[in-house]
Parts: structure tokens; C-alpha cells; sequence
């Protein structure tokens, strides 16, 4: 049984809730309530981004909960397009401004490329982006630091240079869609993975193959999907805009079995109809 307390342990040795509750896709207009429920419900953990445009809403979610803040684990990102060391500075103080907190629980560099040019090399920006990343981490304004959408040569990338190692890396992972590649050198340098879109934006809800295996467990096929991220021992980060849909992914009550995980590995992309990151895989 997964709870909403446990955690996962990064290499620096800061604790992160193990499931955490995303808001990728959520407008600003909802974000606040969504965020609300999920921490009246239990969620610990809340994943934003400057680029997602409701870190401010977000911010007045977390502030207005009534719950310590050394409880909580709260992550947001840097933009994409901003390679430069004083451009990540700026926007990382933009990011405490919105959110009204005085410091982050894990921030990231969003991508390896601008998002409006996918698949460019920028690996000279990579780097000085990181220089900023462990310049804010020695600040103590984010207790960890790490990466999103970086594949293995954007990795080691940064390690040529860096004084400190990524923490994380938050990709695209799914039933189906697991980056072996990545995961493994990510897990190899002790880097824990998280997973955005652990549900492939719903496209998995309805794959006939991924029901059969959660018909064996009472469950909804979103609570296998989760809970196939974390016995991979990776962190999922589930968003729903809906209190019911919130409540119910939390709602890990039972463990898959050997036999299902090894079907699940196995199987081949339960939503190839979804965008892939076409750098990665």
C-alpha cells in the first residue's frame, strides 16, 4: 500500500513525498481550487512551473492550507528558453515572487531546448543554467535541484561541468512509454526519476491490454498506472482538476504483483496516439 506520506530519498538526502500532484494543463482559473483539494486530501507534494502560468494561484493554495511549510514539498521550473546564468537567477526570484514562498523544496530546468524549437543543441546554455542551479542550491533557497526532459547526452552534458550532480529528472514515463535509456543512467548516477503524465494525458484510461491487468485488483486503471511508477521506483505526478479524480489516485490500497509488473514492463506504448518527446524514448 502507497500512502501520500511516503517518500523517496534524493541523493543529498532531502525527502520527497512519492507521489506527487501535478499542474501541467490546469489554468490559472482552476489551478488554485485543484491545488486546495489535493492538499485537503493529503497530497504533500505540488509540481508547477513558471511557463505554466499559475504559480501565483498555486502560491495562494499553499499559503491559505493552514499547513507548516517545512510539510510540504513544492517544486517549479525554470523556463526552457533561459540559458544564461543571470536570465535563471531572475527567473527563479520571479518564481519565489509568485509563489510567495521563501524558498523551493526541488527547482528544474524545464527542458534542454527551447520548447518552440525541440531537439536543439544548447549545450553550452545547459551548463550555465546549471551554474545557476548550484548557485541557488548553495543559497539554501532550493533544498535540491535537478533536471526535466533531459536524455543521456544532456545529462552528461552538465556533469562535465557540474559541482553538483542533478537530483532529478522529470520526463514523459508511462505504461509503455518508460525511456528505458534514460532511466537507467538516470538510476545509475543516482538520480531519481519522476514521471509527468503517468496516465499519457488519459490516453491510457482506455487501453483494453493495461484493463485486464487492473481488473485483478479492484482498482482504476489510473491507480495501476500510478502505482506502476512508484514499484519501478519512480515518482508519478498525476494532475486532475476534479476532487473525485484527485481523491481516487491516491487511493493505493494494494500492490501489484511480480508476474503484472513484468506484463505491464513489457508492453508496448498503451497510448501511441498521445505526442511522445521525440528526443527521448
Amino acid at each position: 500500500m502507497t500512502k501520500l506520506t511516503d517518500t523517496f530519498t534524493l541523493s543529498n538526502g532531502h525527502k520527497i513525498p512519492k507521489i506527487g500532484f501535478g499542474t501541467w494543463q490546469i489554468p490559472a482559473n482552476e489551478a488554485k481550487q485543484a491545488v486546495a483539494d489535493a492538499l485537503d486530501l493529503g497530497y504533500r507534494h505540488i509540481d508547477t512551473a513558471l511557463v505554466y502560468g499559475n504559480e501565483k494561484e498555486v502560491g495562494q493554495a499553499i499559503n491559505e492550507s493552514g499547513i507548516q511549510r517545512e510539510d510540504l514539498f513544492v517544486t517549479s521550473k525554470l523556463p526552457a528558453q533561459t540559458k544564461t546564468y543571470e536570465g535563471a537567477l531572475a527567473d527563479f526570484e520571479t518564481t519565489l515572487h509568485n509563489l510567495n514562498l521563501d524558498y523551493l523544496d526541488l527547482y528544474l530546468i524545464h527542458a534542454p531546448w527551447p520548447w518552440d524549437n525541440i531537439g536543439s543543441n544548447h549545450d553550452k546554455g545547459n551548463r550555465e543554467a546549471w551554474r545557476a542551479m548550484e548557485t541557488i542550491y548553495n543559497s539554501g533557497r532550493a533544498k535540491a535541484i535537478g533536471v526535466s526532459n533531459f536524455n543521456v547526452h544532456d545529462l552528461d552534458n552538465v556533469f562535465a561541468t557540474a559541482k553538483i550532480k542533478p537530483m532529478v529528472d522529470q520526463i514523459q514515463y508511462y505504461i509503455g512509454f518508460t525511456e528505458p535509456k534514460i532511466t537507467t543512467f538516470a538510476k545509475q548516477n543516482d538520480i531519481l526519476v519522476e514521471a509527468y503524465s503517468p496516465l499519457a494525458t488519459g490516453g491510457l484510461l482506455h487501453n483494453p491490454e493495461v484493463q485486464a491487468v487492473t481488473d485483478h485488483y479492484h482498482a482504476s486503471v489510473a491507480q495501476l498506472a500510478i502505482q506502476f511508477c512508484i514499484q519501478n521506483d519512480v515518482l508519478p505526478l498525476p494532475k486532475a482538476t476534479h476532487r473525485a479524480h484527485t481523491e481516487n489516485n491516491a487511493q493505493l490500497d494494494f500492490e501489484i504483483s511480480a508476474e503484472d509488473m513484468k506484463v505491464l514492463n513489457q508492453m508496448p506504448d498503451a497510448a501511441p496516439s498521445k505526442t511522445h518527446n521525440a528526443t527521448q524514448g
